[in-house]
């Protein structure tokens, strides 16, 4: 999404720096949000791109992740900042991703309950950490655990090692190519999974709790998804900047996101811009640069 904002703000004369050491997604928030220098990486090896110099004027995240940093829940629950207040939406762009429970065919697990029930030593792989908030959420709802897998002689790890024994897959899955998502690629083409739906309980839990959607994966996401499976979804890259951003800056990023919303095609997210959404984000409020524009081209009423 760095990418396509700077390409988006090219033509109103603007040569967006991007940060490509500022990572690790509630990182960069934190960054964003306090006003604090890019910095560069503790060993950046042979070609990596250079770091700006000076703090950071704003960001791209997951819409979810933004809207915790505003109210300080989650990852951000134990900062001693507290609620990130200042930040500012600046557009959300959609791109779905959807919520994914698989079971390795031969383990015979046809509900996850079946795990604590039997104590069964299962081999889990948590895509994007066994403590990665509704990770811990969903294996609490199954009566599971890091330790009580591990108890049972079983394991559970966050990443997946090609060619390697798994049980359960759980986590975020979607039609992204990144390698944090190899799990989601890589052991679908080594094992023959059998996806689970999530339960109406656990879902309405879910979106209460995260700020995520019921919605159903759709058929083909991955290998052996052969029907819409029932799940919740998180949809949305967001633009954000702070309170502080001038309001003509702020205008301009809403309108080059608009304009030139080509650029979204030539990433490797499925990126797409909806007017009717792009203005808005639960509780964090646009930044009032951006409302303007949107204003203007009726797409707020």
């Amino acid at each position: 999404m760095a990418e396509a904002v700077k390409d988006a703000l090219q033509p109103s004369g603007y040569d967006v720096q991007i940060c490509y050491s500022c990572g690790g997604p509630s990182r960069s928030v934190r960054l964003v949000a306090d006003g604090s220098n890019a910095t560069p990486p503790a060993d950046p090896g042979p070609g990596a791109p250079p770091t700006p110099a000076g703090k950071l004027d704003f960001g791209a995240t997951g819409a979810e992740l933004l809207q915790y940093a505003y109210l300080g829940s989650h990852d951000f629950a134990k900062d001693k900042e507290g609620p990130r207040k200042q930040l500012r939406l600046l557009a959300r762009i959609q791109m779905p991703t959807y919520y994914m429970i698989a079971v390795d065919a031969k383990s015979g697990i046809t509900d996850l309950r079946q795990v604590a029930e039997k104590k069964m030593p299962v081999k889990l792989v948590a895509r994007g950490g066994v403590a990665e908030s509704i990770n811990v959420a969903v294996l609490d709802y199954y009566g599971l655990s890091d330790e009580k897998i591990k108890a049972w002689g079983g394991t559970a790890s966050g990443s997946y090692a090609r060619g390697s024994d798994v049980d359960v897959v759980i986590g975020w899955a979607g039609l992204i190519n990144a390698p944090e998502y190899a799990a989601w690629y890589d052991a679908p083409q080594q094992h023959d999974f059998t996806y689970l739906e999530v339960p109406a309980d656990l879902r309405a839990r879910l979106v209460k709790q995260f700020y995520v959607e019921e919605h159903a994966a759709p058929q083909g996401l991955l290998r052996g998804v052969v029907r819409r499976v029932t799940t919740v979804a998180r949809n949305g890259t967001v633009v954000y900047g702070r309170a502080d951003m001038p309001d003509d800056f702020a205008y301009t990023v809403a309108r080059a996101l608009d304009e030139h919303k080509d650029v979204l095609q030539w990433t490797n997210m499925p990126f797409s811009y909806d007017s009717t959404t792009v203005w808005k984000l639960g509780d964090v409020p646009l930044h009032p640069g951006a409302a303007k524009y949107y204003r203007e081209r009726g797409y707020m009423k």
